[in-house]
Parts: C-alpha cells; structure tokens; sequence
C-alpha cells in the first residue's frame, strides 16, 4: 500500500471522529418550485480565424450559412470560388438563461465547433439568436471567444492540448425576453428534496414549523409545501425558511471508481461479522540484453544482441482479517488495512462482502 492510500485512509479515520452529519441550511439541499433555468441553442458563424475554419468543401452548411449572412447584409451574387475562405466555422451556441432573469442583463454562453474546424482561437462569434423548446428568441449573443486549448502542427509532428473547438463567451448573450414567472402571485410554494428521503422531509417541516409556525406540510419524500402565512408574504417567508438548519438523512452507499480506485463509503455503513482473506501471485519478468561481439580478425562475424529474460514469482500467503458484525465504518477500514490490501483488493473485497449479502448499503460502481 503506498504512502498517499494510507495518508488518505488516515485522514479517512480521524475525520469519522466528528459527528456522521452535519446541519446543512435548507436552502442548500431544496429547489423551489418554478425558480429553474432554462436551456437557449443558437447556430452561428465564429470569424477571423487563423485558416483553422471549416472546409467549406466538407461542410456546405457553413457556405450556407456565409451566403445568407452576406445577402443580410446587402453583398451577393458571390459565385463559389468567391466563397472560399477558411476564416469561418459553424458553430452551435448554448446558454442557460437563469431564474428570474431581466431583459438587458447578460449570461454566459459556450460556443462548439459544429463542422471540421481544426481551432476557434481568435475567432468572433457575430450575432446569434439563441431560442428555447419554444421556439421563442430569448438572449442574442456576440462577441470574441476564449478558448481554453490549443493546436499547433507541422510537416510531421502534431500537438493538441485540451479542446480548440470549444470555447465560451463571459457575459457573451444579452437577454431580450424575459420568462413570466410572478412569485408574489402565489398561494403556496413546493420545496423540492435534491434527494428525496422520508426523514429529511419531516426535518424540514419540523424546522420550519417551529422556527416559523404551522406553514410547512411534507407531502412526499421530495415536496414540502409552504402555504402564506397571514400577512407575511411569501417572499419574506422564504427568505426565512432557506436559512434554517436541517440534519439530512442519507442512504447508507459505497460508492466506486474503477477506473481510478476511488472507494468513497458513507458513513451509515455496515457489514455483518465475516472472514475476510486476500492473497497471490506476483509475476515479474524482466527482460535485459547482452552483447554478443566476435573474437577479433574473424571473417564474417557480426555483433549481435542476445535477450535474457529473468521471471520471478513472489507468493503472499494468504491471511484472514475477522470484521465483526454490525460495525462501523472505522471498522471496516481497520480490518482493511490490518490485512494491508490496496485500493484495487479493497474494490475487490467490497463486492465479494455485497455478494455474500454482508454489506448492508448500495454498492454503486461508476
């Protein structure tokens, strides 16, 4: 086990000193109903590139688009060979326009390359419409892009670092239309769980009911409806409620990377008492080569080059790690370690226990 695994599993152990859940502020873990963003999509060209746009050639969407651009703006009857440029890419432009947004304010917007343009640095995205599912224009965007790659090639060599087709524009869209949305117009409001539980919803009600009175009612494990209280408005009453402190709930999971080793296990986590044994092989072949030169004045030697493979095999013996039942996650990761096992066998070892119907959580592999 190297030295950052057990650094990790360390810290791991001391932070289970500290109680299993903390109070979270209300606001922190609820939606409101109607307060969301919403999706904009827009087709653009992005110019002035550096010969990295579109072949027009490959991408006759992009000629299009130029055509009827230039007509817009009073130049036409260009023949095709008078088309020509590799200054100009197609581009999809998307935004997200936030709750509450106001005509005149702006947002960001990300801008991706839509045809084989090879970069979009030093480009300009001139006026794109972006419209929502309804097809209505909500914000229009403009602007010089900022992409985070680079591309640079040569005859023989090439390298790319990040992603030069895609870029975004800070505060790139003005917004023209806005979303009717009247909060004040509402007779009661829905909090909506980001993880409905039926525990951390009855918190809720709790925590609002004796902070503020009998105005909070659990419907389900994700909604709590706030109905007006007397005089006060809702606005106001909301502005109570998402400060107040709740203890959420949470279901007992072992999360796992694969790919990296990542094992996250939540703290509510428990294992029956059972054995657990982890042991094998280890192969190590090691290839060296010599030099084979022939004695001097010979006629017709050559110096060759002669392989040596080396294979060793290391046998760990197997050892058993007793975990009693019921325990805590402390536990679990003293027994880990008290048969030095990595993150690889730990992974391992965590779905045989889940098989063996030990492991009393969600065992997710991602």
């Amino acid at each position: 086990m190297n030295i950052i695994l057990k650094s990790l599993l360390v810290g791991l152990m001391f932070g289970l000193c500290a109680p299993a859940s903390a109070q979270v502020r209300i606001k922190d873990i609820v939606t409101v109903e109607g307060v969301r963003s919403n999706h904009l999509v827009g087709y653009g060209l992005v110019v002035g590139l550096n010969g990295t746009g579109d072949s027009l050639r490959n991408a006759p969407f992009t000629q299009n688009a130029i055509e009827g651009m230039l007509e817009r703006l009073g130049i036409g009857n260009l023949s095709e060979e008078q088309m020509r440029t590799a200054n100009t890419a197609a581009v999809m432009v998307t935004a997200s326009l936030p709750a509450f947004a106001r005509a005149g304010s702006t947002i960001d917007v990300v801008v991706s390359s839509l045809g084989d343009s090879s970069s979009l640095r030093g480009g300009t995205l001139i006026v794109t419409p972006l419209s929502a599912a309804d097809g209505e224009i909500y914000a229009v965007a403009q602007g010089p892009i900022a992409v985070a790659g680079y591309a640079a090639q040569g005859l023989n060599a090439s390298i790319v670092e990040g992603v030069p087709t895609g870029a975004r524009i800070d505060n790139g869209a003005i917004v023209e239309r806005e979303v009717p949305f009247a909060f004040k117009d509402m007779g009661r409001v829905l909090l909506a769980l980001r993880n409905p539980d039926f525990v951390t919803a009855k918190r809720v009600e709790k925590a609002i009911n004796d902070a503020i009175g009998p105005i909070a009612t659990a419907l389900d494990p994700r909604t709590i409806a706030i109905e007006e209280g007397g005089k006060v408005s809702l606005f106001d009453l909301m502005a109570d409620i998402e400060p107040l402190l709740v203890e959420p709930d949470q279901v007992a999971k072992v999360v796992i990377d694969a790919r990296s080793g990542t094992i996250v296990i939540g703290a509510d986590v428990r294992i029956d008492r059972v054995a657990v044994s982890q042991g094998g092989l280890t192969v190590t072949v090691r290839d060296d080569f010599d030099v084979s030169q022939p004695e001097a004045l010979s006629i017709g030697g050559t110096t060759v080059i002669v392989p040596n493979s080396t294979v060793e095999v290391e046998k760990r013996d197997a050892q058993f790690a007793v975990i009693d039942g019921s325990v805590s996650l402390q536990r679990l990761v003293d027994g880990l370690n008290a048969i030095g096992v990595g993150a690889t066998e730990t992974i391992s070892i965590l779905q045989a226990i889940k098989a063996a119907g030990a492991l009393h959580a969600d065992l997710e592999i991602i």
